[in-house]
């Protein structure tokens, strides 16, 4: 089952050159936020409202150099965290999707 993280393109274009991505939350929370394709709708209302356009990371887990745990978020839903970098190889799929 593929895990997806949702990016502004603006953001990922910085880590163009890069082997890895790291998100913001990375730093502030110490993981970086995924979601199950099931949760991507509500995330996108819920944080990306006013984003004309946003990139959907789709990750295959399996690949993943750093840990991965599922946890329950504020809402009581479980969650993808990865704590660490993503390193690009396990990016399988990048979706543009104009909101």
């Amino acid at each position: 089952m593929l895990i997806y993280h949702i990016v502004l393109p603006e953001v990922w274009e910085k880590f163009a050159d890069e082997y890895e991505y790291a998100a913001e939350s990375l730093e502030t929370e110490g993981f970086i936020h995924c979601s199950y394709r099931n949760q991507l709708d509500a995330v996108l209302e819920r944080y990306y409202r006013d984003a004309e356009k946003v990139l959907i990371l789709e990750i295959n887990p399996h690949r993943l150099t750093s840990p991965l745990v599922a946890e329950p978020s504020t809402a009581r839903e479980i969650y993808p965290h990865i704590y660490g970098k993503i390193n690009k190889s396990a990016i399988v799929g990048v979706e543009l999707r104009k909101l």
